[in-house]
């Protein structure tokens, strides 16, 4: 460039692809198909704007740079839950209108039990996301989170309360539910099986990797373990978490030292 002249403008990446002009809500949902397809080790900008058909540079207007998109990615399986809930409650009041609603369970325990469920859905649906869940609040302060995530924590909070919980109860609650919820998807997601090749169980699972003198339970425990616990077995252990904090509740010792 010669001495004096103007450089002009700088230049801006076009966020025009192959689908059009980008979208925050494009954009994370590319991303979120991208990881879905190949896992998070494949999710870069290059790569996501590869796919979008645009300059890895445009898509720094919608995430402002890798952490920004992971917490994207959180933010489109929250959305994605509130998807399903409102879908849920249409039906509730679809149902409630045609005199089928199930009256056995209070509001705030029903409300929670629909929110579990979604939750179990949303990530057996994303399930090479959900290691985001734990990651990613791991390092995000609560303020910093997305939104959608903030009004996931307000709605449970809400059905806390409405179960007549104190400050502490409510608190207590609150954590066991999350560790139950997030641990058993953990669990529900996690391989089992070492060789899907293999017709033969002990070696479709791998047993004869597993030293017989030292791990005996374990062993034999294995081919159950491989079978996935389903939203029934969400259900059963929500339903025994929420009746010990009942339990306690009743005892009129709401946020006492047991509910800690």
């Amino acid at each position: 460039m010669a001495q004096g002249s103007d450089p002009g403008p700088t230049r801006r990446a076009s966020d025009r692809g192959r689908y059009g002009r980008l979208s925050r809500e494009r954009v994370l949902a590319a991303a979120l198909e991208l990881v879905d397809r190949e896992g998070l080790s494949a999710l870069s900008m290059r790569r996501l704007g590869a796919d979008l058909g645009v300059e890895a540079m445009a898509l720094y207007r919608y995430a402002a740079g890798k952490d920004a998109l992971l917490d994207g990615l959180v933010e489109a399986l929250y959305l994605e839950l509130d998807e399903r809930l409102a879908a849920d409650s249409e039906a509730d009041s679809t149902d409630s209108e045609a005199g089928s609603t199930d009256t056995h369970s209070p509001d705030w325990r029903a409300g929670l039990h629909r929110i579990a469920r979604a939750t179990y859905d949303v990530c057996l649906a994303h399930p090479q996301a959900v290691p985001l869940l734990t990651t990613r609040m791991l390092a995000v302060p609560l303020a910093r989170r997305p939104l959608a995530v903030l009004k996931d924590h307000e709605r449970v909070l809400a059905l806390l309360r409405e179960a007549g919980l104190d400050d502490a109860g409510t608190a207590a609650v609150f954590r066991a539910f999350t560790a139950w919820l997030l641990g058993y998807v953990s669990v529900e997601l996690r391989p089992m099986v070492d060789n899907p090749d293999e017709q033969e169980p002990a070696f479709r699972l791998g047993l004869h990797r597993m030293p017989p003198q030292e791990l005996p339970g374990l062993r034999a425990a294995a081919p159950t373990l491989t079978e996935p616990g389903g939203p029934e077995g969400l259900t059963v252990g929500l339903d025994a978490l929420l009746d010990r904090f009942t339990e306690i509740s009743g005892k009129g010792a709401p946020g006492s030292a047991g509910m800690a």
